[in-house]
């Protein structure tokens, strides 16, 4: 007598695995992947050719960056390192080839690691399996995350992708998003396509997740304003700033991470969106944080490109609004003259804009800095009431 087949179960865990699975991208031929494999087979042809391999790196310093007036941000120099292996760098090399493994196994899988996964997973049983994600690295094992994030960012710069595309994510709070924006998302359990109504969490809000590559957008509002404060967010959120203004306000949190810069520069780009930047008045706010998301930074010149919003503009707060709104203020202390005056001296975003630097002049003669919390001195929802409505009528007013 025949035996009766057994009913196999399957698992909501298996079923979820196989849904991923199917769902999953072909990521074969990305931009990431070309210049992995392209670095890739450069190492291979000089060992082949009795040659000993070598790296070249960009070099990631303001000695080797400029700003460009008609791209709008920093770009990286011509200035090259090259890291050939011999037996000092034996170890570096081995770690930055290993890096290069790691990020192939993530683009194939379409998965993603932490930079602290990433220092993790070097010190991986070697035993566990032999894919880049299972096996430790052996003696090219980081003994610090300091080793594996300059590793990485090494790699970034030269592969000429962002990080993020390698499959490299930082745990950061990525900041929030309130107002007229319907974010257009994949389910990673199905892969099945989803709309984020950003109106919809009440008197919460939308996180940016830290892998924005592929989101799409749908929005009838007429600009972002990105503000640097939470409570300045909460404030607006809390009162739906974002339907009278007909806006999208996004928490920066202070200087904005990699994915919300990217998230914003996304967002402006695909909806045609003008963005204004809303910071404290002191040289810290505009220095750091409005010149980040604007320009970009120095050492991150070789993905500037992808980060950073040209067209962006300060609403404020400005010198002049002091005077203007009769806001109170703090004094400017020692080490907010010393960066001020360094970016006058030193940094070329300031250096090449009259504007600003005549801003940032007015700041130090009247050696004073306001906060963005000091409207609330002329009542609690001035800034949403009475400012920021003035200053929308005259963008072309605003410091570029």
């Amino acid at each position: 007598m025949a035996k009766k087949p057994t009913k196999k179960t399957v698992t909501k865990s298996s079923t979820a695995k196989t849904k991923r699975k199917a769902a999953r991208p072909d990521l074969s031929r990305s931009p990431a992947m070309k210049s992995l494999l392209s670095q890739a087979k450069d190492i291979h042809q000089e060992i082949k050719g009795g040659r000993r391999p070598s790296l070249r790196v960009p070099v990631r310093s303001l000695s080797n960056v400029t700003f460009s007036s008609r791209k709008g941000f920093f770009t990286i120099g011509k200035k090259v390192s090259k890291r050939t292996l011999s037996y000092q760098t034996v170890k570096p090399f081995a770690q930055s080839v290993r890096m290069m493994a790691f990020s192939k196994h993530l683009i194939e899988t379409d998965d993603f690691a932490s930079k602290r996964e990433v220092y993790y997973t070097s010190k991986g049983s070697s035993k566990r399996g032999s894919e880049p994600g299972q096996a430790g690295w052996g003696p090219a094992a980081f003994k610090e995350q300091t080793e594996s994030d300059a590793i990485m960012d090494d790699m970034e710069a030269m592969v000429g992708v962002n990080r993020e595309q390698l499959g490299f994510i930082p745990a950061e709070q990525n900041g929030s998003v309130a107002g007229e924006l319907i974010v257009i998302d994949t389910d990673p359990a199905t892969g099945r396509r989803i709309e984020i109504d950003c109106t919809a969490f009440g008197r919460g809000s939308y996180s940016i997740p830290s892998r924005v590559e592929g989101i799409g957008f749908k929005t009838k509002a007429t600009f972002v304003l990105a503000v640097e404060t939470a409570a300045l967010f909460e404030r607006l959120n809390g009162h739906a700033y974002w339907k009278d203004g007909n806006c999208i306000i996004v928490a920066m949190g202070g200087v904005p991470t990699r994915a919300n810069r990217r998230f914003v520069r996304m967002l402006s780009d695909t909806c045609n969106l003008p963005v204004y930047v809303f910071t404290d008045g002191d040289p810290y706010g505009y220095g750091n944080i409005y010149r980040t998301m604007k320009v970009g930074s120095g050492n991150a010149a070789h993905i500037n490109e992808f980060f950073c919003v040209p067209h962006a503009k300060l609403i404020g707060v400005t010198p002049r609004d002091i005077k203007d709104y009769n806001l109170p203020t703090h004094p400017l202390e020692d080490k907010d003259k010393k960066r001020a005056q360094d970016a006058l001296k030193n940094d070329p975003f300031f250096k090449n804009n009259k504007q600003w630097a005549q801003a940032l002049t007015d700041m130090i003669k009247m050696g004073v800095r306001v906060e963005q919390q000091a409207f609330a001195a002329r009542g609690l929802n001035y800034v949403m009431e009475t400012y920021l409505p003035e200053k929308l009528k005259s963008p072309a007013k605003m410091l570029p």
